[in-house]
């Protein structure tokens, strides 16, 4: 299904610098990719939200973080062609490299999720202990002693995998 109820947490969370929003109750990412994250379908926008009809599209300054988030995250992300094709090839470069770091360390829909982090401008996981992501523009990183290499990195976001 899509989990129109993480976009909309997701959004709001990186437009207002509210990124304590990215965990709920139990700990866990909020949604249905929290949840159900097999049932998961997750996107920033679609041809309806985004698009020409913008009638909820996702801040465009901070779409980049969203797919950080998304794309790091378990669930089956969902990238908007617009974002892709027609958002300049900064965009679309760092899209490629996050769906190239998540099929290199296998992350997937039943990948788990150790939130370390959330509060206003930092959010900070670690997923399946193969990828470590950091979202907002609080400073956080894990242990490079620990074999964490940064992979990719842009305004307000930071991706590391390990082993």
């Amino acid at each position: 299904a899509f989990d129109f109820t993480t976009k909309g947490i997701l959004q709001e969370a990186v437009g207002r610098n509210e990124l304590w929003r990215l965990v709920d109750t139990e700990g866990r990412p909020p949604g249905v990719m929290g949840v159900w994250p097999s049932h998961a379908v997750t996107f920033l926008d679609n041809h309806d939200t985004g698009s020409t009809q913008a009638h909820w599209p996702f801040p465009a300054d901070k779409i980049l973080m969203g797919y950080a988030y998304i794309l790091t995250h378990p669930g089956t992300p969902s990238v908007f062609w617009d974002h892709l094709f027609d958002w300049g090839s900064e965009v679309s470069q760092k899209i490629c490299e996050l769906v190239a770091l998540r099929r290199k360390k296998d992350i997937h829909s039943r990948s788990k999720v150790k939130i370390v982090e959330a509060k206003d401008n930092l959010y900070a996981a670690y997923v399946d202990n193969k990828l470590a992501v950091k979202v907002g523009q609080g400073s956080w990183s894990p242990a490079t002693k620990d074999g964490w290499v940064l992979e990719s990195s842009g305004n307000g976001f930071a991706v590391w995998t390990k082993g």
